[in-house]
């Protein structure tokens, strides 16, 4: 299930500040470096980090010259959302 993918990348305190970080930059994104120096993660750290976000499909990728720019994608969290919706909508949420 996507929405579990997606909460799972985002559960991780460096992955859910990184993500922050680009929805903060928009269409300009960042490259892995400045976000692996903004969050004080090792570059192959970042590596893994961007691999999984991209994974839940919450990170793109663009290659520009040398450089690979990430942006964040927020599609995957209007799927969450209306999948939180329903939750709370279905007797699972009115069991709790």
């Amino acid at each position: 299930m996507k929405a579990m993918q997606v909460m799972s990348a985002l559960s991780q305190e460096t992955r859910l500040k990184v993500y922050q970080l680009l929805l903060a930059a928009g269409a300009e994104g960042m490259a892995s470096g400045d976000l692996a120096e903004a969050t004080k993660t090792i570059p192959s750290g970042m590596s893994a980090h961007l691999a999984i976000l991209s994974r839940a499909g919450l990170v793109k990728s663009k290659k520009v010259g040398r450089t690979v720019l990430y942006r964040a994608d927020r599609k995957p969290l209007e799927g969450l959302k209306g999948f939180l919706n329903m939750l709370s909508g279905s007797n699972f949420a009115s069991a709790q």
